[in-house]
């Protein structure tokens, strides 16, 4: 999956163990009513953000997560988590010239 989006937020790595560590970004999306969706990068992963900018447009591309927690009362609760295994930064493009028709009809 990808999801488009300009770059929000742009956080520091954090070290959970000696096996794992993760950065976390936040993409806002241009739709009629934006949402800022955080997305965290893992592992080596994690400097695929280093050449993230504040305001840049982007496509990320995502796994989507998820998993079960069981607390000490026996209750289930279930996460999620947006993961970026690669990101766009896209391509200059010229416009595309509009076509002109002199054509009466």
């Amino acid at each position: 999956m990808e999801i488009k989006g300009k770059v929000a937020f742009i956080g520091e790595k954090q070290t959970i163990s000696d096996k794992f560590a993760k950065r976390e970004f936040v993409l806002e999306t241009a739709e009629q009513y934006p949402q800022q969706i955080l997305i965290q990068a893992t592992n080596e992963r994690c400097g695929i953000l280093d050449k993230l900018t504040l305001g840049q447009e982007v496509t990320a591309s995502i796994n989507l997560r998820g998993r079960k927690w069981t607390d000490n009362d026996g209750n289930d609760k279930y996460f999620n988590t947006i993961e970026a295994w690669k990101i766009n930064f896209g391509e200059a493009t010229a416009p595309t010239p509009k076509p002109t028709n002199d054509l009466p009809f």
